[in-house]
């Protein structure tokens, strides 16, 4: 199926909203609420689209009649260890009937590229460990794991 990836609009935010709840598209740990999951993805992505979070960029794959069918979110801001300017993909999120067409991969390359423009000098993201396809993308993309973290409920 072929698509185009753009920036998104403010138009697209309906559309993309429907998108972000597939972040919690597997089997999420038992002290997790799925909804924490996405849900400050969407309101970063509201904030973004209303031109509220200017290092934010959000882009889309969209099918031949422009509906979006996937998207990746990307914020700019600092190493939290060296301090340089990096880009933190935030979401990336594809509709099920869309999935292992190499739109994540695309995505991803576009945002790292768009960052990459914008001054950035890595990637980071973040994927819970026992999202065993996502992180399968990460590694095809190129992402190393670096660091892990630990959680326990007190």
């Amino acid at each position: 199926m072929p698509y185009t990836i753009r920036s998104a609009t403010p138009q697209d935010e309906t559309a993309l909203s429907k998108l972000l709840p597939l972040l919690a598209d597997f089997v999420v740990p038992n002290n997790r609420d799925p909804k924490d999951l996405w849900y400050g993805d969407y309101k970063l992505m509201k904030k973004s689209l209303a031109g509220k979070a200017e290092n934010t960029s959000i882009l889309l794959a969209a099918d031949n009649m422009d509906n979006a069918i996937a998207i990746a979110m990307y914020t700019l801001k600092p190493d939290i260890l060296s301090g340089a300017t990096g880009a933190h993909l935030e979401a990336v999120a594809v509709h099920p009937d869309h999935t292992r067409q190499g739109i994540a991969r695309d995505l991803i390359a576009a945002c790292t590229d768009a960052a990459k423009q914008q001054g950035a000098s890595f990637m980071s993201l973040n994927v819970f460990s026992n999202n065993v396809s996502a992180r399968a993308l990460y590694k095809a993309c190129e992402f190393d794991e670096e660091l892990i973290r630990c959680y326990k409920i007190i």
